[in-house]
């Protein structure tokens, strides 16, 4: 299957300890936000726009944050809106160049992606719920090869809906084909956890400077064993 979503593989466990593991909870996948939690910006999104807006970046932020709004469900285009808040606010490089220069300013969290693919080795399904508009949702899942990394991937451009609605969550649950209550969801905002609970999933709130050892120990909270 290509494009949306890769369907589950195999999640039967591969050694009788991970049996064991696995059997022991509820729990059979694990859904994750990605910004926050597998990946970051390095100095934070302030710190990626100031060279083009000096002291209004946060006022330029918080608009285009709230421009992307629709995109992010796919239902509008978001670079051109994006092109348009630029010129206003007087910046005349090209929005490509802008958006390759922030939008894709992405480091990827080796520890959380080890994390990733131990779950997987102990026989769990290892998925990506995250709010993104096409274009750096099609960054993610080509150039940084997301999609090749986790069993199903959630992109609410391609859902149509996003984060925190809980209707995001029901139809992440229909793309895992499992039930919500097998499904721990890690978000590094609280309104989408409680969204995650609406829907009936298990969820805990985690980000990067909590450090991993948190997020192992909240796993197992859950009998999820890394």
């Amino acid at each position: 299957m290509t494009g949306t979503y890769r369907r589950v593989q195999a999640l039967a466990p591969t050694s009788a300890g991970s049996e064991r593991q696995v059997a022991g909870s509820g729990i059979r996948h694990v859904l994750f936000d990605a910004d926050g939690v597998l990946q970051d910006i390095p100095g934070g999104w302030a710190a990626a726009m100031e060279p083009y807006l000096g002291e209004r970046t946060e006022e330029f932020l918080r608009r285009t944050w709230k421009d992307e709004l629709p995109a992010l469900a796919g239902q509008d285009d978001y670079l051109p809106l994006l092109a348009a808040t630029l010129a206003e606010y007087g910046v005349v490089v090209p929005v490509e160049v802008v958006y390759r220069d922030v939008w894709h300013r992405i480091v990827r969290s080796e520890e959380s992606f080890a994390i990733v693919e131990k779950l997987r080795r102990n026989g769990y399904g290892v998925h990506l719920g995250t709010n993104q508009e096409q274009y750096r949702g099609g960054h993610m899942r080509t150039t940084l090869g997301y999609d090749d990394l986790f069993d199903v991937s959630c992109y609410s451009y391609d859902l149509g809906v996003a984060k925190p609605d809980p209707a995001f969550f029901t139809e992440a649950a229909r793309r895992i084909a499992a039930d919500p209550a097998s499904i721990l969801f890690i978000d590094d905002r609280a309104d989408n956890v409680a969204a995650a609970r609406i829907a009936g999933l298990a969820a805990e709130q985690w980000e990067l400077t909590q450090g991993h050892e948190t997020l192992i120990a909240l796993l197992a909270d859950h009998g999820v064993g890394v």
